[in-house]
């Protein structure tokens, strides 16, 4: 089985109204967050009855991003992120969401990525229960904080095994590949590091998050992306 295959351990709960779908194996996340960034594009984040697309990510490299929560070492606040891959960094920004992010790499690098949006496939009414009363279909996950929000993530989550599922929440792969050619864009709402091209999303997909790069940055293809160690 290739990296990016799809788990068929025995035991793996299936997907509510999606059959065939697989959760994706530890070894999916062991590389580096800029091959698994784009990567993660279009396998689906579960919980229960909940099932998003993933559309749009961020990449963050630890040590060597001084825009990573990791950058200045291990923290009682980050210590997931130095952990095994495959588990859920979740944290708390401007006091009041919370953020979801795919720890990869060797542990103690403090890798990860961070899932900007998904588009909802499954379990609409219990997304709709969890945001603000009246919000659009549209806009229920179309941001990182709206996401954890629509699929009830929060503090207690950070941890968690996205291979085993133990709390509950999965990323699966159904077999629909990511985009040949993803868009490519410099990272949103952070000013240090601010113009390398370290996020990327399906194209064409609405429920891409509205926020624009501090810096903008030219298109480019996700192996031209800096070679790991390349300082940024």
């Amino acid at each position: 089985m290739t990296a990016g295959a799809a788990s068929k351990r025995p035991g793996v709960p299936g997907v509510p109204g999606v059959p065939g779908a697989r959760v994706l194996p530890r070894r999916f996340y062991s590389g580096d967050p800029l091959l698994v960034a784009p990567r993660l594009l279009n396998k689906l984040l579960v919980r229960g009855s909940r099932v998003g697309r993933i559309v749009e990510v961020e990449a963050y490299r630890g040590s060597e991003d001084p825009a990573s929560h990791a950058f200045g070492g291990p923290t009682k606040r980050n210590a997931t992120m130095f952990g095994p891959p495959g588990h859920l960094y979740v944290y708390f920004t401007y006091g009041m969401h919370w953020c979801a992010n795919a720890v990869c790499g060797p542990p103690g690098t403090g890798h990860a990525v961070l899932l900007r949006a998904v588009a909802p496939v499954a379990g609409l009414p219990a997304m709709r229960r969890a945001r603000p009363a009246g919000t659009a279909d549209r806009n229920l996950t179309n941001g990182p904080a709206k996401l954890c929000q629509a699929f009830g993530i929060s503090r207690p989550d950070d941890g968690a095994d996205l291979v085993s599922g133990g709390r509950g929440l999965l990323i699966c792969d159904d077999g629909v590949p990511p985009p040949a050619v993803p868009g490519v864009s410099a990272r949103i709402g952070i000013r240090r590091a601010a113009g390398l091209p370290w996020r990327w999303w399906v194209p064409g997909q609405p429920s891409v998050s509205k926020g624009r790069p501090v810096s903008s940055v030219s298109k480019r293809r996700p192996g031209s992306s800096p070679r790991v160690g390349q300082p940024v």
